[in-house]
């Protein structure tokens, strides 16, 4: 893969590769149990138990997002500090994904997620009576911080429990569980605060995380084949300094941190666009919306084809244009064409995270669990930056000023990837003489 490539085409997971430096000694591990792939006893069970983690895990990270005009209102608060419900939650989970993916490897892949989700849980019960704006943002960094310990923890476990034949289905699965987590639970959210308010709305999305952890704890098989380690924070830190040591690596964090930055900044503010003057839909509807995320299931698969007729840069290329492309196409004032907008940012932004995320293991020679946990610290912290200053954007200068700040995140993607290109033809041009 040349240097300066900036993403590719699938997901790649290497259970094979050394991914756990932070470990400095391992008990003698036992012979391998035999791995779970499709047909055989407890595949099905274990695909279904972490669909349903991935469900309650994204329908409580962004339970609030599409309640922000409801809650701003019933507190009497700005955008922006409405926002930090949401920018909580995904900036404390960015903190602490790699901590916690760091214990998984001493405590075990399913004991983390049990407890990450078990916590999520019990907080997320208690957030629909939050007294203050300040208790609601506080009960939501907690709820955030819990749930950094499902992600890589559950990649982890697939990785050790799978065939590498049926890996990338298992993957899948679960993938396809937190985008539905996340877009059923703005759903939900929307239509029920529009019959009982955004505190029982915040109720229902408790309830059915409630169900799905419930499932995942008796569905779940037991792991067979992890071995517990022990710690060592020095080779952590060593690690984690070599990943960000790493040009390519670090433009690739870049890179899904700005995507997300658009991306966080478009769906936490429109809704309060989408309930203003000229457009003055109700809040159902506007939970409704969210139903475009379907779109980027379709264009994060067909990543892959992208890239094998585009090449990896030229992939990113496309999917930059079609995100700014439905930036500008949402300032109309017509509803159709807001939604076109939508549509195009969702398309582009998701197509843009699977080219950047995928690439990160490919890259990582090493701590490939690490690179990837700083990747998802980057994304969400993208998410986190992009819906606060989204909502504040808005706040101060309406659509437009929401608008160009997607627009000023999209140049810096477009920016990192030029500069990969120069740095590619500068390191082909000096690989030359050396073959002649």
């Amino acid at each position: 893969m040349p240097p300066a490539d900036t993403g590719a085409s699938t997901i790649v997971v290497d259970a094979s590769a050394p991914s756990s430096p932070v470990i400095t000694s391992r008990a003698a591990a036992p012979a391998s149990a035999e791995r779970l792939e499709p047909g055989r006893p407890g595949y099905r069970t274990m695909s279904f138990a972490l669909f349903a983690a991935g469900v309650a895990a994204f329908a409580l990270l962004y339970s609030t997002q599409a309640l922000l005009p409801a809650i701003s209102a019933s507190y009497g608060v700005s955008a922006g500090q409405a926002s930090w419900t949401v920018s909580a939650a995904t900036g404390a989970l960015a903190l602490c994904v790699l901590p916690l993916s760091a214990l998984s490897e001493r405590f075990g892949r399913r004991q983390m997620m049990t407890a990450s989700l078990t916590v999520a849980v019990l907080v997320g019960m208690l957030v629909p009576f939050a007294p203050s704006i300040g208790w609601l943002i506080a009960l939501r960094a907690v709820q955030g911080a819990a749930l950094a310990g499902l992600p890589a923890s559950a990649m982890a476990y697939l990785a050790e429990e799978v065939r590498p034949k049926a890996l990338v289905a298992a993957i899948g699965l679960f993938v396809a569980g937190n985008s539905i987590g996340g877009m059923s639970g703005r759903i939900l959210t929307g239509w029920v605060a529009q019959a009982w308010g955004w505190r029982a709305a915040l109720a229902a999305v408790g309830l059915l995380a409630v169900a799905c952890a419930v499932a995942f704890h008796f569905l779940i098989p037991k792991a067979r084949n992890f071995t517990p380690g022990t710690l060592n924070p020095k080779a952590l830190a060593k690690t984690v300094a070599t990943h960000l040591g790493n040009p390519l690596l670090v433009r690739l964090y870049a890179i899904g941190a700005l995507f997300m930055t658009v991306f966080g900044a478009v769906y936490t503010v429109i809704g309060f666009r989408l309930v203003e003057e000229p457009f003055s839909l109700p809040q159902g509807i506007v939970g409704s919306i969210f139903l475009v995320y379907l779109v980027g299931t379709v264009s994060s698969a067909a990543a892959g084809r992208l890239v094998a007729r585009l090449g990896r840069r030229g992939a990113l290329y496309l999917a930059v244009s079609t995100t700014t492309a439905g930036l500008l196409l949402s300032l109309s004032q017509s509803l159709a064409a807001v939604l076109l907008g939508l549509v195009l940012i969702t398309a582009g932004f998701f197509a843009g995270h699977a080219v950047a995320s995928s690439s990160v293991s490919r890259t990582a020679t090493t701590g490939r669990a690490q690179a990837s946990a700083l990747y998802q610290s980057a994304y969400y912290l993208g998410s986190s930056a992009g819906g606060t200053l989204g909502a504040v954007a808005f706040h101060a200068g309406g659509w437009a000023a929401t608008v160009a700040l997607g627009l000023l995140a999209v140049l810096g993607v477009v920016s990192i990837t030029l500069y990969g290109t120069r740095v590619a033809r500068a390191e082909r041009r000096a690989l030359v003489p050396a073959t002649r």
